[in-house]
């Protein structure tokens, strides 16, 4: 990455959600800025401030989205180091949409996994957040229309002309278009296997999670669940879905 000018700082808070540690990206010099400042861990808190003060102070922090093992160290870091905050939602100096710009960076919207996440585009690089992983698979949350605009934004970053993706958690991707193919795959390859089990009269949330998340741990079980029902909202506002299907809780 230091071609780009970027340096990763990996938390370690490694779990089955966070798998092995969030990253937090270091972009640029005098100033530099953070993508994702991490969760609020002593060790990685002070990795960062040094990598800040080494490339000549903080000119601002931007937030894929405001999960706390993304965003939990943001009000330690500004006390310490004030500079401007750009997020989607919450108390932020710029509040980010479609094409804002904030520093070096213009923003995509890409929910799904969040409602106020976005990607951040930097020059031919992606800061994609928990919407595409170096590793793992992503949690998309049922929020109205998320899975559908979570599909388009995946499809609006197919068409850019990137050199590097740099995820919320995993390393970084250096086959830009071919993961993001891969991701739209992925999705459709669930809806397509979702289909045939109500096709094959399968209505209950076990039958459902069986026949398209057969793949998942036992512990991320209740998580599939999630990313069912987000998949049965987006059916149901195609028509497609049948009325006697069990919904996980939410």
């Amino acid at each position: 990455m230091a071609a780009h000018g970027i340096l990763r700082l990996r938390a370690e808070n490694p779990g089955p959600l966070t798998l092995s540690g969030t990253n937090t990206w270091v972009v640029g010099r005098s100033p530099a800025y953070v993508v994702d400042p991490g969760p609020l861990i002593d060790s990685h808190s002070e990795r960062l401030l040094a990598a800040i003060d080494a490339r000549g102070g903080l000119g601002g922090v931007v937030l894929t989205h405001d999960h706390a093992d993304h965003a939990e160290a943001v009000e330690a870091l500004l006390e310490l180091r004030p500079a401007p905050l750009a997020a989607g939602r919450g108390e932020a100096n710029v509040m980010l949409a479609e094409a804002t710009g904030f520093g070096p960076f213009q923003a995509l919207s890409l929910p799904g996994h969040a409602p106020d996440h976005f990607a951040l585009i930097y020059e031919r690089v992606c800061f994609t957040g928990d919407a595409v992983l170096g590793e793992g698979s992503v949690f998309i949350a049922p929020d109205r229309g998320a899975l559908a605009g979570y599909l388009a934004g995946l499809h609006s970053l197919r068409e850019r002309d990137l050199d590097v993706l740099c995820p919320g958690h995993g390393p970084a991707i250096w086959e830009p278009r071919a993961k993001l193919e891969e991701y739209i795959a992925h999705r459709l390859e669930r809806e397509r296997r979702l289909l045939a089990a109500l096709a094959a009269g399968r209505r209950s949330t076990d039958e459902l999670l069986d026949a398209a998340w057969s793949d998942v741990p036992a512990e991320l079980r209740p998580v599939a669940a999630v990313s069912l029902l987000a998949h049965l909202d987006k059916l149901e506002h195609e028509h497609r879905l049948p009325a006697d299907v069990e919904r996980p809780a939410w």
